[in-house]
């Protein structure tokens, strides 16, 4: 038995979703059912510790804010008893938690990744499986600080064997001047 929600509490959960799809770079649609709490929990914590958030939504208002709010509407993945796991700044690092927390016999029959959205693209259940593959921000930072680090640690070593290059000529035209080791009367 279902017991209908009111008016307010849909503007509640349609201003929910829509604050969360303003700060999200894409979600995972994920089929539950049979997962023990400790289970949730723990995929909960996985998720937000990749900067994501995890939430059961209303299908039919989930859909709506969708499509209010400019986002591919994956109609056929959300039926049923869903939940999504939005990735906020990082969805790679979203789909990767999801899929490592989830990837062992405890979630057989119980979890099921139905697909996702990322900007106007959805995705299946092994497109989400790419995005997983894809460098995490964190990753896609240390990747660029170390181009960015490359360049200067190069510009450092040319400048000190350059220097090194110098003193060198200098020293070799005292020594033939006799001037170098201090030993001229």
């Amino acid at each position: 038995m279902h017991l209908a929600i009111s008016r307010a509490r849909k503007e509640e959960l349609i201003a929910e979703y829509k604050g969360i799809l303003d700060d999200s770079n894409g979600f995972i649609i994920v089929k539950y059912g049979g997962l023990s709490v400790p289970q949730v929990d723990g995929l909960r914590q996985a998720i937000r510790e990749a900067e994501g958030k995890y939430m059961v939504t209303k299908n039919t208002l989930f859909t709506k804010t969708l499509q209010d709010n400019g986002w591919a509407v994956p109609d056929d993945l959300l039926n049923g008893p869903v939940a999504i796991a939005f990735g906020m700044d990082n969805f790679p690092g979203v789909a990767k938690a999801v899929l490592e927390y989830t990837n062992h016999k405890d979630f057989v029959d119980k979890f099921d990744i139905r697909g996702g959205v990322m900007g106007d693209d959805i995705l299946n259940a092994q497109g989400v499986d790419v995005i997983s593959k894809l460098p995490t921000l964190d990753e896609l930072r240390a990747q660029l600080a170390g181009l960015i680090v490359s360049p200067a640690q190069g510009l450092v070593n040319v400048v000190y064997a350059a220097t090194g290059q110098v003193v060198n000529v200098l020293q070799a035209y005292l020594d033939d001047r006799g001037e170098g080791d201090g030993d001229a009367a």
